[in-house]
């Protein structure tokens, strides 16, 4: 099962966008399952429900901090080619969907105008209005892509 399906399977099964791509990597990154989960979950729905970066981006965020994060606060190269990193998944997020906003993918994508700030229960009507599922397993794509190029 490659990187992206195993986001989505974890997604399915009612983890938020964060945990679902975050979930995917922890064999890779050396972390048990449970730790996986509980680091994550903070992140869905933008940040624990405030709409603001998408939690799919953000796990993305995290595994590359876990791989290639800086430890040294005085190395400012290390620190200016960690930022690069980020900026350019970023971007490919972003020139794929038009934002890493939580709230601006929503409304732009599947025009859900309501401000929906806690979890919903995940049901066939969910997956047919939410375009999430397409973030996870995009950034899955993306994480696996930065991963086997370094």
């Amino acid at each position: 099962m490659t990187k992206q399906e195993q986001a989505q399977e974890y997604f399915r099964k009612g983890y938020n966008c964060s945990q679902s791509v975050f979930a995917a990597f922890c064999q890779d990154l050396g972390m048990d399952l449970e730790t996986g989960l509980k680091l994550s979950s903070s992140f869905g729905g933008g940040m624990g429900g405030l709409r603001q970066v998408c939690g799919a981006v953000t796990a993305m965020f995290m595994i590359a901090g876990l791989k290639y994060g800086y430890i040294d606060s005085q190395d400012m190269n290390l620190k200016n080619q960690h930022y690069k990193l980020i900026q350019n998944l970023a971007k490919q997020f972003t020139d794929k969907f038009g934002t890493v906003i939580c709230k601006e993918l929503l409304m732009s994508l599947a025009n859900i105008k309501k401000d929906v700030s806690m979890p919903e229960k995940r049901t066939p009507e969910y997956y047919k209005v939410r375009p999430c599922e397409r973030f996870v397993v995009y950034a899955a794509e993306l994480t696996e892509k930065m991963l086997n190029s370094r």
